[in-house]
């Protein structure tokens, strides 16, 4: 007898073959396709909507939030069955106690997550990978595997000094050894970041962007010596443009693990066109030596939120720091000051900006909440408009409007890459073989933005939207395609024996909400949530976990371990 039936569902299996009408089977976890007359103990009639395997998000920051939340939300509303977490070289283990008050501010600060959630919601009882893993297993309602960060090997080793020092030999051998503890408890590889936007708690860069190429391939070669690994790597060019010693340094530490090197995110902008083909050279030059480098790229545009008031986006742009990190009053004395506002628009439109240069077309921003009567009736106006008729430049307008809220203005800038010739490339982009749908960043930057639902946005947009590509292929785009990257085993497509993880949704429907801001964190703090639109219901190993965008309770997730749920993936 099998524990469920579900009937007469279009089964989109995940292999970009054409959808059937079928009837699907689960018992004990597993996918079965019943024998004509086969009984069950429950039974539902899935006429007209669609059967998806369970979409896989490759980059998640979920590491802190699955203590206080097992749901994974919102992402597991949205279909996701399968995260990829300890991205971007920050994981929570391995950890000195004596660390963990500077580890939760480095995480506050560099992935934006809400300082009183750290504190209040993760008992940080760990010390080693195995036990951080342990501390998760059998209490989490999605799978989730996790990346070693190379932030936290290094202060383990390092203390201190891992911020600033190079290691010693002996202390590189520790790294090492640690590494391979970790992996060998289940930790999927390991994740770095030199990106110069990355610093701690303290404003000082992160400590594994001190490290150098011999320490970075000595980590990579022992990702190798493991079944199942990855790499994921954030580089100073992932944000517009590989320099070449960065394309060398990639394809160094994916030909000495033998293992993928996968980076984020692929920024897709026609007004940029020489964008694609530098950043995908790298996956080119990795390929002839016999390495593997994939690009993640969002198949949405997530909006993200800025603040004069608080630590954004527009802190990162050059110049733009040690002004926006001065004290409130002397921050707004600086930001009236047209020679002032003049040389930060110089700076913001300069080659050294980057991919930064688009945050400064303040005519587009939308003025979100505001919290003076001077600002009343300003929310969802462009501030192009108000500067017009103020008789003001977009700046000066904008500027004027944050400060009459003490700079608490939410501010929403417009995308500037939402044009048909930014879709054309995206469309064109996405067939290329080393580039992969993902990069939400869910579970971090919890109150600017809300990446989780671009699987049903993208969906919705597949079907009833720009139609860039069909249903088919959009399902294995977020499903075998990103499982087949990591090399999980039995998941990711809807096959005879396969782990049970299920996306029911109604076609006509499927869509993700706006994103709100709630108070639902411990502590009280801040974040963006998102509803899923047209989410019937999803299944995690069989059992289901959100019926009608309502999560059950059930946490039948696993921590999926390396070698014992992944294998090992060529990278020829």
């Amino acid at each position: 007898m099998l524990d469920h039936l579900i009937k007469g569902a279009t089964v989109v299996d995940g292999t970009g073959a054409p959808g059937r009408i079928a009837d699907v089977g689960i018992r004990d976890g597993r996918i079965v396709f019943p024998e004509a007359g086969e009984t069950a103990r429950t039974t539902e009639d899935a006429t007209g909507l669609v059967l998806a395997p369970g979409f896989v998000d490759p980059h998640t920051h979920y590491d802190a939030q699955l203590f206080w939340d097992p749901y994974a939300t919102p992402s597991m509303n949205h279909g996701v069955t399968t995260v990829a977490g300890g991205n971007c070289g920050f994981t929570l283990a391995p950890l000195r106690q004596e660390d963990a008050d500077y580890t939760r501010r480095m995480m506050s600060k560099v992935e934006g997550m809400a300082l009183k959630a750290l504190e209040e919601g993760v008992d940080w009882s760990w010390s080693s990978f195995a036990e951080y893993l342990d501390a998760l297993d059998g209490r989490i309602a999605v799978n989730a595997g996790f990346m070693v960060g190379h932030c936290a090997l290094r202060r383990y080793v390092m203390g201190e000094d891992a911020v600033g020092g190079q290691p010693t030999e002996e202390q590189l051998r520790q790294m090492v050894g640690l590494l391979k503890e970790a992996m060998d408890a289940g930790a999927w590889g390991l994740s770095t970041t030199q990106s110069s936007t990355h610093s701690d708690g303290d404003g000082a860069p992160v400590a594994s962007r001190h490290a150098g190429p011999a320490e970075l391939i000595a980590l990579s070669k022992a990702v190798g010596e493991h079944e199942g690994t990855q790499i994921e790597a954030i580089l100073a060019g992932c944000l517009d443009q590989f320099s070449d010693d960065e394309i060398e340094l990639f394809v160094e530490m994916t030909v000495a693990a033998g293992r993928p090197l996968n980076w984020n995110v692929l920024t897709i902008d026609a007004a940029v066109p020489e964008r694609v083909p530098r950043q995908l050279t790298a996956s080119e030059r990795a390929r002839k030596s016999g390495g593997r480098i994939v690009a993640l790229t969002m198949p949405i545009l997530t909006p993200m939120n800025m603040s004069l008031g608080t630590f954004c986006a527009l802190n990162l742009i050059p110049g733009w720091g040690e002004i926006l990190g001065l004290p409130v009053p002397e921050r707004i004395a600086r930001l009236r000051d047209p020679d002032v506002r003049a040389e930060m628009l110089r700076r913001a439109d300069s080659k050294e900006a980057g991919v930064f240069r688009r945050l400064a077309h303040f005519g587009r921003y939308v003025i979100g909440d505001t919290y003076s009567r001077e600002n009343e009736g300003l929310t969802g106006r462009v501030v192009k408009d108000i500067a017009a008729e103020r008789g003001q430049d977009p700046f000066q307008a904008l500027v004027e409007i944050c400060a009459n809220d003490d700079l608490r203005t939410v501010l929403w800038p417009m995308p500037s890459d939402n044009d048909p010739a930014s879709w054309a490339l995206r469309a064109e982009t996405w067939q290329h073989e080393d580039v992969l749908l993902g990069g939400s960043d869910a579970g971090a930057h919890l109150d600017r933005m809300c990446g989780a639902p671009y699987t049903t946005r993208f969906l919705g947009d597949c079907l009833r939207g720009r139609r860039l590509v069909p249903l088919e292929r959009a399902v294995q785009m977020l499903s075998d395609d990103p499982a087949r990257l990591f090399g999980l085993r039995e998941r990711g497509r809807i096959a005879e024996g396969f782990h049970a993880d299920l996306v029911l949704f109604d076609p006509e429907r499927i869509d993700a909400g706006p994103a709100t801001l709630v108070h639902d964190l411990p502590g009280d703090s801040p974040r963006l949530d998102s509803r899923a639109v047209g989410i019937v219901s999803v299944r995690v190993n069989g059992v289901e976990t959100v019926r009608d965008d309502e999560v059950t309770g059930a946490v039948p997730g696993k921590v999926l371990r390396s070698g014992q749920d992944t294998r090992t993936v060529s990278t020829r």
